[in-house]
């Protein structure tokens, strides 16, 4: 089954006040697994960068000067992740944005169906707990040190692997393992009971050389039990 972790980086909280995205991050999954294959992208938002935004991801207007604009990229894009599910921290936030984007090219806009939120994930599975991205990569060991600031690539890897863990993770691969490696010892040790029945005559030299050996025993705890 292939999956998109997705996330993307922005001028600021609102595409209809004249926020824009400026970077995207989308990283392939298989079966939940990260496959190495993702897409990557710093876009120039055409317009100013607020402080606020810039002190969470560090993206300055001079570096997105010269990247290339939405609508360059936009085909590559939607081809990237086609209708595959799209794995999302706070999926209403991303969706959003990309909506807005594609609404002003006159594209067609992503359905939030497609979209599965690990917000949500997190919450049900830890009532009353953070469930912001740093906490849950916490909580399952996933390292952090790499994320001074925020990164949609950076991040959609590590949403990939917090993503893994929220639906049973390592523990759901060792059970996996622990039952197709008892298959197979079924299937190579067949039962007692599937076995033939065999019979061994004993010949009388071998009775004769079976007592001889017990007279040399000094002794033996059989005979106390009387």
């Amino acid at each position: 089954m292939r999956e998109i972790a997705l996330d993307t980086e922005t001028t600021g909280l609102d595409p209809y006040s004249g926020h824009r995205v400026v970077e995207i991050g989308a990283v392939e999954m298989q079966n939940h697994i990260r496959t190495g294959n993702h897409f990557h992208i710093y876009l120039n938002p055409e317009r100013d960068m607020p402080e606020e935004a810039e002190r969470i991801h560090g993206l300055s207007s001079a570096f997105l000067s010269d990247k290339p604009l939405f609508k360059d990229i936009a085909d590559s894009f939607l081809e990237f992740i086609g209708s595959d599910p799209l794995v999302i921290h706070n999926a209403a936030f991303d969706m959003k944005f990309l909506n807005a984007e594609l609404e002003w090219l006159g594209k067609r806009k992503l359905s939030m169906a497609q979209a599965v939120d690990t917000v949500q994930m997190a919450r049900a599975a830890f009532p009353g707990q953070p469930a912001n991205l740093d906490a849950l990569c916490r909580r399952f060991g996933i390292d952090l040190s790499a994320r001074t600031k925020h990164g949609a690539l950076l991040d959609a890897e590590l949403l990939a692997d917090v993503y893994l863990e929220l639906r049973g993770g390592r523990q759901s691969g060792l059970a996996l393992q622990a039952e197709v490696r008892a298959e197979k010892e079924t299937t190579a040790m067949p039962h007692a009971y599937d076995l033939p029945e065999r019979h061994f005559e004993v010949s009388p030299e071998e009775i004769k050389a079976h007592l001889q050996f017990l007279e040399q025993l000094n002794d033996p705890i059989w005979a106390k039990l009387g």
